[in-house]
């Protein structure tokens, strides 16, 4: 797949992975984003998280702009915490076909109750 967004300052957001070839099936890569946005489905009200990303790559690696903007299509998107890792999940294996993948999603506290879900993938 070729980086159609990276150094491109009008990508736009959207749900394409950019991906590029990894050689080295054996690195274990993490990607932290700290600064997560998307709104409950029934009230409408923001929540904040942070997005962890755990994989095992087999033969790409997720170009890290293009995950940026993917991510942040969820910022009006109402979406449950739980359905939020598992659609990250499947997404991300669609993209990478990695040997191992992990999305953890750790949301602040709202009301007095936080929650963390997370989904995991293994070839």
């Amino acid at each position: 797949m070729a980086l159609t967004k990276l150094g491109q300052a009008q990508a736009k957001p959207d749900g394409t992975l950019d991906t590029f070839p990894i050689t080295d099936s054996s690195q274990e890569i993490t990607i932290d984003c700290r600064e997560f946005t998307c709104r409950c489905p029934i009230t409408g009200q923001p929540d904040w998280a942070t997005i962890r990303i755990d994989y095992r790559p087999g033969d790409r690696g997720v170009e890290t702009k293009s995950l940026k903007l993917y991510l942040e299509t969820f910022r009006d998107e109402g979406i449950f915490h739980e359905h939020l890792a598992t659609k990250m999940r499947d997404d991300l294996v669609a993209a990478l076909n990695p040997i191992f993948l992990k999305v953890t999603v750790d949301f602040n506290v709202r009301g007095g109750i936080a929650l963390a879900a997370s989904s995991t993938y293994q070839r």
